[in-house]
């Protein structure tokens, strides 16, 4: 869900960031604790934050998770407050450019020292890196990732349209769609009708077409891109996804066309990682689909970054300091992340994790292969749609146009480009 704050409502202040000069020393002196704040209270994400404090329990640590369940503004509200009250907890979920824009609340921890000494910012996509350091040191540290434009294709879908070719650009989409919509498919795309998933529809159609646009466009909001052709085009092909979706849907998500998905009523499905989560939790098969990089034009994996992270809040306790030291290394050890993305689906942050042996699936070693090829070619980009491009202002604006046209036909691709770029300037 949106975090509410943006930097017009932030409290007043910088963002001094506090060194850890005493960490190893507090670290030998005292019993290292914790105090974290997250949502993750259930499912696999509650499963993969209890292992994640059993193993800093295990390394002599102890371990104060309260996880504030429901929306994301109700963690965010508990945050606030507790900072507000001189508080803070030693560490808590936070993500995308939030963390810059939350980190002028109260002073935060520069974790240079630690990250150097574990080489983590050689393993990390250099976008999602400055993400973690906004004011030139990190403050805080990604955990997993997710890409939002995986592509899942139904293996009886595929059988059904009597295709066996993996799209790859657009164009080999848009063939596969109607060969399968030709083949009895009333609907060949499993997407649902959420905000977040017209988000979706957009940035991959976008950045398909052209990643250097999409970055220019969504990350920069440089005016020239945002109103360019590549915005035009990627408006037209979000409108040839949302008319091959079953309008019945709604507002709904796209977890209630899985059935059909599998069935091989529907066809193919845009979708980040997490799908396969869902998925395998409603009883399906890994066999029952393929997971590939969705569709780009150049023929080189684009990816869709949205990852989870910890900022770390400036504390004077010894024990507290302790406590995120040791949180700071396990959270880049690649144990650690091994441990926590095979439980929640996701892939490790770093990009050197070999994910060849047991308890990976092949749609996270698909995954994991279009980040590291995506990053060697400049093409791994961050997601407008979960809040990892922009701060939550502008992610609304944008999404509340791009919603509007898929949920409206009668607007045109030229109309949608010129009120996304209007809707830009009147949020900033």
């Amino acid at each position: 869900m949106p975090i509410t704050t943006t930097r017009r409502r932030l409290l007043a202040g910088s963002a001094a960031a506090l060194a850890l000069p005493a960490f190893a020393r507090a670290q030998g002196a005292v019993k290292p604790r914790l105090t974290a704040i997250s949502q993750w209270s259930a499912g696999s994400d509650g499963a993969a934050i209890t292992a994640l404090g059993k193993k800093f329990e295990e390394k002599g640590g102890v371990w104060q998770h309260s996880p504030v369940p429901g929306f994301t503004t109700d963690m965010m509200n508990k945050l606030r407050a507790q900072i507000i009250a001189g508080d803070p907890p030693a560490c808590s979920q936070l993500k995308g450019p939030e963390i810059a824009a939350w980190s002028k609340i109260a002073p935060t921890v520069d974790l240079d020292a630690v990250v150097a000494s574990a080489g983590y910012e050689k393993v990390v996509a250099p976008d999602l890196a400055k993400l973690h350091k906004p004011a030139g040191k990190w403050i805080a540290l990604p955990l997993q990732i997710y890409s939002t434009n995986m592509l899942f294709l139904s293996k009886r879908g595929m059988d059904k349209a009597k295709a066996d070719k993996v799209p790859v650009t657009w164009a080999d989409f848009n063939d596969l769609a109607e060969k399968m919509k030709s083949a009895g498919m009333a609907y060949p795309l499993a997407n649902g009708g959420t905000r977040a998933d017209d988000g979706q529809k957009f940035e991959a159609s976008l950045a398909g077409i052209s990643p250097t646009a999409y970055r220019a466009a969504c990350m920069n909001l440089d005016k020239k891109a945002l109103e360019g052709p590549e915005m035009k085009a990627a408006f037209a092909q979000t409108r040839k996804i949302s008319e091959w979706c079953d309008p019945n849907v709604g507002v709904q998500p796209y977890a209630t066309n899985l059935k059909r998905f599998v069935d091989g009523d529907m066809g193919m499905l845009i979708m980040g990682g997490w799908a396969q989560g869902v998925l395998k939790n409603a009883g399906f098969k890994f066999d029952d689909y393929v997971i590939t990089p969705g569709p780009s034009d150049n023929g080189k994996p684009v990816f869709l970054l949205n990852a989870d992270a910890f900022i770390f809040w400036q504390r004077k306790e010894a024990d507290l300091q302790a406590g995120q030291m040791l949180m700071a290394q396990l959270v880049m050890d690649p144990a650690i992340q091994t441990m926590y993305s095979q439980i929640t689906g996701s892939i490790p942050v770093r990009t050197d994790v070999d994910l060849s042996g047991e308890g990976w699936s092949e749609g996270q070693r698909t995954t994991a292969a279009a980040l590291k090829n995506a990053m060697g070619n400049n093409q791994a980009v961050l997601s407008l749609a979960h809040n990892m491009a922009q701060e939550n202002g502008l992610t609304a604006a944008m999404i509340d146009v791009i919603t509007e046209y898929v949920k409206n036909k009668t607007i045109k691709p030229e109309e949608a480009v010129s009120r996304l770029a209007d809707a830009v300037e009147g949020a900033r």
